[in-house]
């Protein structure tokens, strides 16, 4: 007889049931939005509409520098739309440099911790005050000289108010670069006012010299000249009187 009791059959183990298939993946319709963009994606079509566009501006700086015809394009004896004439003067660039330079000027104020409100409407009165200064200036010297001459008021403005471009990329250069950058960028801004302004004031104020093609010789003539290049040459003096105490 032995001890131990009549041994188990061992326990039979199921078969592992099927997987059931998993079900086939549908195509994506959209893209997630919430991924964030690839950089290397992007970094081609930036680099090329920079390429792009530095090459129309290069390409329109030399047109520019290259131009001989300064006059202004008239048809039935009306000056044609600025959109339609690079030569036409007009007010929206006057009126953004102006604005532009009084935010830039209370910028340079804020960097020096003198900015307040009463400064920088201090300084937006008395910048819009020479200019209207300069242009009755320059109205009362055209009636004492008696020239004949398709200037209007609006013409006057748009001219004056050209030399803030060059205002502000002078204070510019003065923020960024200190005195040295303000001066260097100044003169050249004030140079290229010079040259515009005889290149255009000569055509308008000598119209009767241009429409004959020839130089008409007197005092007159010799007043007209003057006038010219006094006007031209007011420009770099405002640019620096308004410019040179916000430079530091």
């Amino acid at each position: 007889m032995s001890g131990a009791g009549p041994g188990r059959a061992p326990a039979k183990r199921r078969p592992p049931a099927p997987s059931s298939p998993s079900p086939p993946r549908r195509p994506q319709l959209f893209d997630d939005a919430s991924a964030p963009p690839q950089a290397p994606f992007l970094a081609e079509p930036v680099s090329s509409f920079a390429v792009a566009y530095g090459s129309s501006l290069a390409t329109q700086g030399k047109q520019l520098v290259d131009r001989n015809d300064w006059q202004v394009q008239y048809q039935q004896d009306t000056p044609v739309a600025p959109r339609f004439d690079i030569n036409a003067p007009d007010l929206y660039i006057p009126v953004m440099a102006f604005i532009t330079y009084v935010l830039v000027a209370g910028l340079a104020l804020g960097t020096q911790n003198r900015f307040s409100p009463d400064l920088l409407g201090l300084q937006a009165s008395s910048a819009l005050a020479w200019l209207i200064v300069e242009v009755l200036a320059v109205l009362l010297s055209l009636y004492l000289v008696t020239v004949n001459t398709d200037l209007t008021t609006i013409d006057l403005v748009a001219f004056s108010g050209y030399k803030y471009v060059g205002m502000i990329v002078g204070l510019v250069a003065g923020l960024l670069f200190g005195r040295t950058g303000y001066f260097l960028l100044l003169s050249w801004c004030c140079l290229s006012i010079f040259v515009f302004m005889i290149r255009t004031l000569r055509l308008k104020i000598l119209s009767e010299a241009a429409a004959e093609g020839v130089l008409v010789r007197g005092a007159k003539n010799q007043l007209r000249m003057y006038l010219t290049m006094a006007v031209a040459g007011l420009q770099p003096i405002f640019m620096y009187w308004l410019t040179f105490h916000l430079v530091r």
